[in-house]
């Protein structure tokens, strides 16, 4: 399957790529190095990987999560090359701030659940939304705790269906998320995204 790239980069026009993200990428960099000098030069360095990304023609399906990925290696990189920081004084991006694809991702999640039958989509609200026990869930319910638990797990695998079908998204070797967008074909998550971002 061929991957179809944002608009921006299928054309590689790095400079409608720059102007759009320049001053957010910036801002990025800046709270992490909290030095203006500092931020400027990743900042450059950023720019370069684009240009270079550009050249090779490698595809990327969600652009502002691949550029603030970029720009989290690019400070890493920054701490680990200079002699004059120790391992402590290195960002803890990670801990810091969650993964952006996944935070994004994460934002989908409670309208996704309309996409499921009240009686999967209820239980599995209550268990991983709202933090209820499976046990209090069963009794407001009025089910067996077996059945609360076939339901939650149920429902899991129907919501991970649905992301599926919806989403595009991206996993490292790990397994975590480093890309998440939303299919043009999804028109429920594409007007709530419109709506509510």
């Amino acid at each position: 399957m061929v991957k179809k790239l944002p608009p921006a980069l299928a054309s590689c026009d790095v400079p409608a790529i720059w102007l759009s993200h320049k001053k957010e990428l910036y801002n990025y960099i800046f709270k992490r190095v909290k030095d203006r000098e500092l931020a400027e030069d990743i900042l450059q360095e950023v720019l370069l990987k684009v240009y270079n990304f550009c050249l090779s023609k490698s595809g990327v399906r969600n652009l502002r999560s691949w550029l603030f990925q970029i720009a989290q290696n690019t400070i890493m990189d920054h701490y680990r090359k200079s002699s004059k920081f120790q391992d402590r004084d290195i960002p803890d991006v990670a801990a810091e701030e969650e993964n952006m694809a996944f935070k994004e991702a994460v934002n989908f999640i409670e309208p996704m659940l309309g996409f499921l039958p009240e009686e999967y989509a209820v239980p599995l609200k209550m268990a991983d939304i709202d933090g209820l026990k499976q046990a209090e869930i069963a009794c407001k319910l009025g089910l067996s705790l077996p059945a609360t638990k076939s339901r939650i797990q149920r429902a899991r695998q129907l919501l991970k269906a649905e992301f599926i079908t919806c989403c595009n998204f991206e996993t490292d070797a790990q397994g975590n998320l480093v890309s998440f967008d939303i299919k043009a074909t999804c028109a429920p998550l594409i007007s709530y995204r419109k709506k509510n971002f």
